[in-house]
């Protein structure tokens, strides 16, 4: 393959950057360059999200805008791939004629070969490559890491079985399945020899790991085994199911010292009525129950979580008793999404859909009560002294910033540390925190032997 220069966009989740990074893997080892400049783009490729409304639409504008290069610049292949591709094959194949090839959620693999037969193309000759659902991709591909090295996400399973009433992943990315243990492991050990010290699991639902290969939940053998690579010094879990957090994953987290003191635990809402109607299979007593056992095995975890307002039949009473749960239950951290109805789920079809005002206003009144708890518990972290993974150089200072074990990357806190030392990114550095500046904190580098 000639010397091709290639820009991507990565839109949506982190385990759709992962197939992104796999993806650029492959093109690199044909040969193509990366730039940064779209204008200059031999090769444009887009990785698409659609699971919510306001994602649908970033899609479809970043598609629309790469296409203006196949006409107005250089550009001589445009491929779009992920969750839209899949979703809208047909619509984005006849609406956008500038798209050369469309590759379906199961199908990243074939990235090399598509784009060979599309720059083999001539008239009017357009590539689909799509593949079962229920296909787990081999994934032996060497992944480039675009998360500035020192982390990287690893994804552990694909697709789900849970059925929610409101999600459409099921029908774009098919029923779980669990990668094999020795392909995490190998890929473990290639990410920290690139430099990642940590490693972030991800996955539609991560404590069902297992279940299908191995017929046990099996993500604390995974963690352990993971734990011994060489290099990985923080292990972070994200997305946990409630009700299948297990007494031997919590003692997991607690006994292992590279895995964080943290578990993300989207639990949607609190009110058991709001519950049934989503699919969702826990309700109010069970989720306290959850979160107390958490917190009384490990007293300074970090729970985050995620809630969605103004779900279809949600009333005033629904959306108070939601507040005060979250008012009880004080989360480290936590992010609302007001509801997106998609199409071809169940709760499209709901007849009592609440009105787009009331949605919004329910979610801006939960993050500003949500707001006053993150904020006290950044005040209560002051005198506190904690291990940070540097981030990077705040310009023109004599400070860092970085993250604790309390924040995974773009969607919780950073630590601004102050200290006369030479530290690079991925340096890991004890910090003792002097101040809290809303979401974030402040703090000194701490001198051990003082």
């Amino acid at each position: 393959m000639e010397k091709l220069k290639l820009f991507c966009v990565s839109l949506g989740c982190d385990k759709n950057l992962v197939d992104t990074e796999k993806m650029l893997g492959l093109l690199n080892s044909r040969g193509l360059m990366y730039t940064d400049d779209e204008s200059e783009a031999d090769v444009i490729l887009v990785n698409t999200c659609c699971f919510i409304g306001d994602a649908k639409e970033e899609s479809i504008n970043t598609i629309l805008e790469m296409a203006r290069y196949k006409t107005e610049g250089v550009c001589k292949v445009l491929i779009v791939a992920g969750c839209l591709a899949q979703r809208y094959k047909q619509e984005i194949l006849d609406e956008i004629g500038e798209v050369d090839a469309i590759i379906g959620t199961t199908s990243y693999q074939e990235i090399a070969q598509v784009l060979d037969k599309a720059l083999k193309g001539t008239g009017d000759s357009r590539i689909s490559c799509f593949s079962d659902l229920s296909r787990l991709p081999e994934g032996d591909e060497r992944r480039v890491v675009t998360t500035g090295g020192h982390y990287a996400f690893l994804k552990i399973a694909e697709g789900c079985n849970k059925r929610c009433t409101y999600c459409i992943i099921p029908s774009l990315r098919g029923p779980y399945r669990s990668v094999p243990m020795e392909r995490l492991i190998k890929e473990a050990k290639e990410l920290a020899e690139s430099g990642a010290k940590e490693l972030i699991l991800v996955a539609q639902e991560t404590t069902l790991y297992g279940t299908d290969l191995y017929g046990e939940k099996s993500l604390p053998k995974l963690l352990r085994e993971l734990a011994k690579v060489p290099g990985i010094y923080w292990i972070r879990i994200q997305y946990c199911y409630p009700e299948e957090i297990t007494d031997e994953l919590i003692e997991t987290i607690r006994t292992e010292d590279k895995v964080c003191n943290y578990l993300d635990i989207p639990i949607q809402h609190a009110s058991d009525r709001i519950l049934r109607r989503m699919g969702r299979k826990t309700h109010k007593e069970e989720l306290k129950e959850r979160i107390r056992k958490l917190r009384e095995a490990i007293p300074d975890i970090a729970l985050r979580t995620t809630l969605i307002s103004g779900f279809p039949g949600e009333t005033k009473t629904d959306h108070e008793e939601l507040m005060e749960f979250v008012n009880e239950m004080e989360f480290e951290r936590l992010g609302v999404f007001a509801y997106s109805a998609e199409e071809d789920t169940p709760a499209f079809s709901y007849p009592d859909q609440v009105p787009q005002m009331i949605k919004e206003e329910r979610r801006d009144e939960l993050m500003e009560l949500q707001q006053d708890i993150a904020f006290e518990h950044c005040e209560n972290m002051v005198g506190r002294i904690l291990t940070v993974m540097i981030e990077g150089k705040v310009a023109d200072e004599p400070a860092y910033v970085g993250r604790t074990y309390m924040d995974a990357p773009n969607v919780d806190g950073l630590i601004f540390v102050n200290g006369d030392v030479e530290l690079m990114s991925g340096d890991f550095v004890r910090v003792k925190v002097t101040g809290a500046a809303e979401y974030d904190l402040i703090g000194e580098v701490y001198d051990e032997s003082a």
